[in-house]
């Protein structure tokens, strides 16, 4: 019997000690209900009025939002067409700019031909000649010289020899 006693002793103990557990629960769930009712009605007191005028103000601003919108779409049309035109112009102009500079580089190069090919017909016609002709009048002062110092050797007078200028031209 003794077993049975300190078994129902332990059993009272266990029920009491449940009991006090499940009284510190209850208290503790009434004061965080407490809290969260207060939080809830803070809650109501200050952010719904918040919330209603949030809306209300997207309600007065939706009309002007809308508004907007359209102006913008509209803008962004007309800047587009606006874009592609003076994209257009721009091409054509750099079209037409290349084909000036292509226009201006065949007169250039056939410019540079005509001078090429008048040098050479200069170099031929007046250049080559003179040269000929400067070389036989060369020819024909050394040999004038020759002889005219032959016969100053002769006569005992001795006059000196000039220099004769070499490739002499003129143009």
């Amino acid at each position: 019997m003794e077993n049975l006693t300190i078994f129902i002793a332990l059993t009272a103990v266990a029920i009491l000690l449940q009991a006090g557990i499940l009284v510190a629960m209850y208290v503790a769930m009434r004061k965080s209900s407490q809290r969260l009712e207060a939080l809830a009605t803070e809650v109501r007191n200050k952010v719904l009025p918040a919330i209603e005028q949030a809306q209300s103000m997207v309600t007065e601003i939706r009309p002007r939002l809308e508004v907007i919108a359209e102006n913008v779409e509209q803008t962004t049309t007309q800047l587009r067409t606006q874009l592609q035109r003076i994209d257009a112009a721009v091409s054509d102009a750099v079209d037409r700019g290349r084909l000036q500079i292509i226009r201006a580089d065949e007169l250039l190069s056939r410019t540079f031909d005509r001078v090429e090919h008048t040098s050479e017909v200069v170099q031929k016609t007046v250049v080559s000649p003179v040269r000929h002709i400067s070389g036989i009048m060369q020819g024909i002062t050394v040999g004038l010289e020759f002889l005219l110092n032959r016969r100053a050797r002769t006569n005992g007078s001795r006059r000196e020899r000039r220099p004769v200028p070499q490739d002499e031209m003129f143009i």
